[in-house]
């Protein structure tokens, strides 16, 4: 038996990156998974993998009627939910000047909205039992700020103090904020500005892949009752960021 055998997970952003590889750890170890993500085809592909204890359905975080679908699926799926895995987000980055305001709202709506999303989702239902987790996929942005990434490290650093808030409101729910430097994921592949995303792929050269992350979700899940490991950054390396 392990810290999370048999505990209800729900992954965010599962369909690929780090919220695939989580869905990967934490089905190896025993843990019950619920998947959620807009590609419903790569859900049920993961899913239908990992097998029976992995359950799936599509989901928009950004669309607080469509997470708290979710979370009720789940629940009806397993009999409750333990914790809650905050990874969905988007990166398109561009300078301030650029004005690519469909972008900003875009950021927004996903890596502050989406989060908020799932903790009103699962918030009533970890009061009512006495305890969740709820762990919420940042990034280095949330403690720097660098040049085209204002608006992300603004919705990372917002992140960041949601996570703390929740925190410091309730002492039976457990929060992880979990903050990682470059990996290589799909996240950027939005970057509308061909400068900037050379860029990226410049740094990805140095980066994580998604399995570094995905055992510093499990390691926080793991720990035993009334230890709660606030935050994690995890970089590589052979980089800054």
């Amino acid at each position: 038996m392990t810290g999370v055998s048999g505990k209800t997970i729900l992954i965010t952003g599962a369909s690929s990156g780090i919220g695939e590889a989580s869905a990967r750890e934490l089905a190896q170890a025993g843990a019950q998974l619920f998947i959620g993500a807009r590609r419903s085809g790569r859900l049920k592909a993961l899913a239908d993998e990992l097998g029976a204890q992995v359950g799936w359905a599509e989901l928009d975080v950004t669309d607080a009627d469509s997470f708290e679908a979710f979370v009720a699926a789940a629940e009806g799926r397993f009999g409750r939910v333990d914790a809650l895995v905050n990874n969905a987000g988007v990166m398109p980055l561009s300078q301030l000047a650029a004005v690519k305001r469909d972008e900003w709202k875009k950021m927004i709506d996903v890596n502050i909205h989406g989060v908020l999303n799932g903790i009103a989702a699962v918030l009533p239902r970890f009061i009512a039992q006495g305890g969740g987790h709820v762990i919420n996929v940042a990034s280095v942005a949330a403690h720097m700020v660098m040049p085209t990434a204002a608006v992300y490290c603004a919705t990372k650093h917002a992140v960041w103090a949601i996570t703390e808030g929740l925190r410091q409101e309730h002492d039976d729910i457990r929060t992880t904020l979990i903050s990682p430097g470059v990996v290589a994921t799909e996240l950027g592949n939005d970057i509308s500005d061909n400068g900037i995303a050379a860029a990226l792929a410049e740094w990805r050269n140095k980066s994580l892949t998604p399995d570094a992350i995905a055992r510093a979700v499990r390691f926080a899940l793991e720990q035993p009752e009334g230890v709660d490991i606030n935050e994690v950054i995890v970089r590589p390396t052979a980089a800054d960021m």
